[in-house]
């Protein structure tokens, strides 16, 4: 691998994660032909083939699959040195890599918007996904930080709460429970929910909530989005539980109302995540900052929880 270059490594680097030449030539702004080229020169300084083609996918050899921990490697290394010289010149400017769980992006676009007015040079990549991917993401270190409402278990990674993310029940304006109070918990066995898909942090703290009260909810439809649960429960297919910063604007329309049940909302917390001993550039650092000090009365100011009062 004498002649291997940082610009193939980068290039192979980009293919072997999206396992796709087509998106690697898209996020390195490359064309397809050149990506292609870059990857058979590495194939020719490695002597091995890095990748095989099954059908119309591509998948990487066992030689792509060792390439691809070291890219990686060289990749994290390479950024941590940039990091260090940027903080020995003071500059405040760069680029922050976040991802946030399809939830917190009711909220973090918010957030975004007076954090990038107070630093105008930074450029911010988000990326909004599911929790599976989240976790992935911290375990190969591919994100400065990511939003979530559940982290994962493990030594390795610094979670901090910076705000509370009530779980609420939500029904349609004319069911007959909304015209109750105090309704108990186990009334809720006689009605259909409609919930998160499998692995999700709504759904994980739901399920556990509930064998903890011994309580049985019928499960109807399951989705994969809040905003599908919302439309299910305004068409009255069904209750649905989900955080209260996603329901803000239906509750103040009067679409959808939060039922008043003893023992709820289910309390839960939006952390900020990031590896441990990762070194956070400068921003990176100033948007932690901001998060931990200043989130949680920004939305409260900004869009009051309608219908909500905290236990």
């Amino acid at each position: 691998m004498k002649n291997t270059t940082l610009r193939q490594l980068r290039v192979f680097e980009a293919v072997a994660r999206h396992l796709s030449y087509t998106r690697a030539s898209e996020e390195l702004f490359l064309t397809q032909p050149a990506v292609s080229m870059q990857i058979k020169q590495l194939e020719g300084s490695v002597g091995l083939p890095l990748f095989e083609q099954i059908g119309k996918r591509i998948y990487l050899t066992e030689a792509g699959g060792e390439l691809y921990h070291y890219s990686r490697t060289i990749a994290q290394q390479l950024a941590e040195a940039e990091t260090v010289l940027e903080e020995l010149k003071g500059i405040k400017r760069g680029r922050i890599n976040i991802s946030v769980a399809s939830t917190a992006n009711y909220f973090a676009p918010q957030l975004l918007a007076i954090f990038s007015k107070r630093f105008e040079t930074v450029t911010v990549s988000l990326d909004v996904t599911n929790r599976e991917t989240l976790v992935r993401q911290l375990a190969t270190n591919e994100k400065d930080m990511v939003i979530m409402g559940l982290p994962p278990r493990g030594t390795d990674l610094v979670a901090e709460v910076f705000m509370e993310n009530p779980l609420v029940v939500i029904a349609p304006p004319n069911h007959p429970l909304t015209q109750e109070s105090k309704i108990p918990l186990a009334r809720l066995q006689q009605e259909t929910f409609l919930v998160r898909e499998q692995g999700s942090g709504t759904r994980i703290a739901m399920e556990r909530f509930f064998t903890q009260k011994n309580i049985r909810i019928t499960t109807g439809m399951e989705m994969n989005s809040n905003e599908a649960i919302k439309q299910a429960v305004q068409a009255g297919l069904g209750l649905g539980i989900v955080s209260i910063h996603t329901v803000a604007l239906e509750l103040e329309v009067k679409r959808l109302t939060v039922l008043n049940v003893e023992s709820l909302p289910i309390m839960r917390h939006w952390y900020i995540v990031h590896r441990q001993g990762k070194r956070l550039s400068p921003i990176a650092q100033a948007f932690k900052d901001f998060i931990l000090s200043e989130a949680e009365q920004l939305l409260i100011n900004k869009a009051p929880l309608l219908g909500y009062t905290p236990p």
